[in-house]
C-alpha cells in the first residue's frame, strides 16, 4: 500500500513558477513509476508528466514540454514537479499517482495507476 500527499499548490501570476511535491509512504517507492496528472473543472483528468522508478526515463505532455520538469528523490520517497512559465490554462487540481507496472503508452491513461493523492490546486491568473 502506498499513500501519496501533494503539496505546493497555490495562486500565481502568468509567467510565474511553482514547485509541487508529492510525499509517499509505504514500501519500495523506487519500484513505482510516478506521474502527475491534472484536472480542470468540467474536464477529464489529463496526464502531465511521468518518471520511471530509477528516474532515468521521463515523459511529458506536449502542452508542458519545455516548461515543466518532473523529478524524484527515492531516498526521501518524494516526487516533484517544477512548473515554470505558467499559463492560465495550467489552472487545475494536480494529482500525483503511482504505478507498479508501467510501459509504453500506459503513461497517459489513469487506469495504469494504482495509487493517487488527494490533489493540490494550482491557479494561474492572467
Amino acid at each position: 500500500q502506498v499513500q501519496l500527499v501533494e503539496s505546493g499548490g497555490g495562486l500565481v501570476q502568468a509567467g510565474g513558477s511553482l514547485r509541487l511535491s508529492c510525499a509517499a509512504s509505504g514500501r519500495s517507492f523506487s519500484s513505482y513509476a510516478m506521474a502527475w496528472f491534472r484536472q480542470a473543472p468540467g474536464k477529464e483528468r489529463e496526464f502531465v508528466a511521468g518518471i520511471s522508478g530509477s528516474g532515468g526515463v521521463t515523459v511529458y505532455a506536449n502542452s508542458v514540454k519545455g516548461r515543466f520538469t518532473i523529478s524524484r528523490d527515492n531516498a526521501k520517497s518524494a516526487e516533484y514537479l517544477q512548473m515554470n512559465s505558467l499559463k492560465p490554462e495550467d489552472t487545475a487540481n494536480y494529482y500525483c499517482a503511482a504505478s507498479a507496472s508501467m510501459y509504453g503508452s500506459r503513461w497517459y491513461t489513469t487506469r495504469a495507476y494504482d495509487y493517487w493523492g488527494q490533489g493540490t490546486q494550482v491557479t494561474v491568473s492572467s
